[in-house]
């Protein structure tokens, strides 16, 4: 039985070559929804039906446990999908997100209490992360900022380009504008940690940007340390299956920025509906 990653579109490779850094034993399927990609301005029905399908085809395909590596399907679809659907499908298998985790962590890294999230606007509408945070650290003020254009950079491969740069400055200077204090700040998007670079430019160098990759490979090790009954399903042939819902050459091509050309793609289409 694999591990499923779901996306979007491509920013969950950020999650998956953590995964195979943290977890290199398993095998893995990663499902890219290309072609309705990005999911971040889509309403929460549409997310949640869109998201549905995507792990009703990564369990049709082997997958014992499913990781929503999409901050705004983990935002928009994951309770209803834990809550609702997964009783029905297979209550014997798992769906999990990406929010919780980063969200267990924070403490740990912020001094001021005051933190910072740079997301879509579909996971700032959902405040998905200020719940979250404020369930575990209710001491935690949690700032939000999203941010339209970041995604659609990354994506035609303008995020390290000088017309980057007013974009960036932009949203974090509308982020420091709600707080001086803010001393932590969580890429809330796993296509952001390719802005990195252009992010530290112009953040103050006193401010630890998160990404989520390592966080959630890490609390993925752990849950399945936790939860033997999910663990000794999974397959260990170190397999990997890469599938898209567009054009397979293209995913591979724009895919290699996404793992830093470590991880070898070949991809191919696939329908969920």
């Amino acid at each position: 039985m694999y591990i499923g990653v779901f996306d979007s579109g491509y920013g969950g490779l950020t999650i998956l070559k953590e995964f195979l850094r943290y977890l290199p034993e398993y095998d893995y399927i990663y499902l890219g929804d290309n072609a309705r990609a990005p999911y971040g301005t889509r309403s929460f029905e549409t997310v949640y039906q869109y998201t549905l399908q995507a792990v009703r085809k990564l369990f049709d395909l082997g997958a014992q446990l499913v990781i929503l590596a999409c901050n705004t399907a983990s935002a928009k679809a994951l309770r209803t999908i834990q809550q609702k659907d997964l009783p029905r499908l297979d209550a014997s298998r798992r769906v999990l997100g990406v929010i919780r985790p980063s969200a267990e962590v924070i403490g740990q890294y912020t001094r001021s209490g005051k933190v910072g999230i740079f997301a879509t606007p579909g996971t700032v509408s959902s405040r998905s992360y200020e719940l979250e945070i404020n369930k575990l650290y209710p001491d935690i003020e949690v700032f939000q900022q999203s941010c339209p254009m970041w995604v659609p950079l990354v994506e035609n491969d303008e995020h390290l380009g000088d017309g980057a740069d007013y974009f960036v400055s932009k949203y974090i200077d509308a982020l420091l504008s709600q707080s001086e204090e803010i001393d932590t700040i969580i890429l809330a998007c796993t296509h952001y940690p390719l802005l990195l670079p252009k992010i530290k430019k112009y953040l103050p160098k006193k401010i630890r940007v998160i990404s989520q990759g390592p966080i959630v490979a890490q609390s993925l090790k752990d849950y399945l340390t936790r939860h033997p009954e999910i663990e000794n399903k999974l397959s260990k042939n170190k397999k990997r299956i890469f599938l898209t819902t567009d054009v397979p050459e293209d995913f591979d091509k724009k895919a290699k920025k996404f793992v830093d050309n470590i991880i070898e793609i070949h991809s191919q289409k696939i329908s969920l509906i």
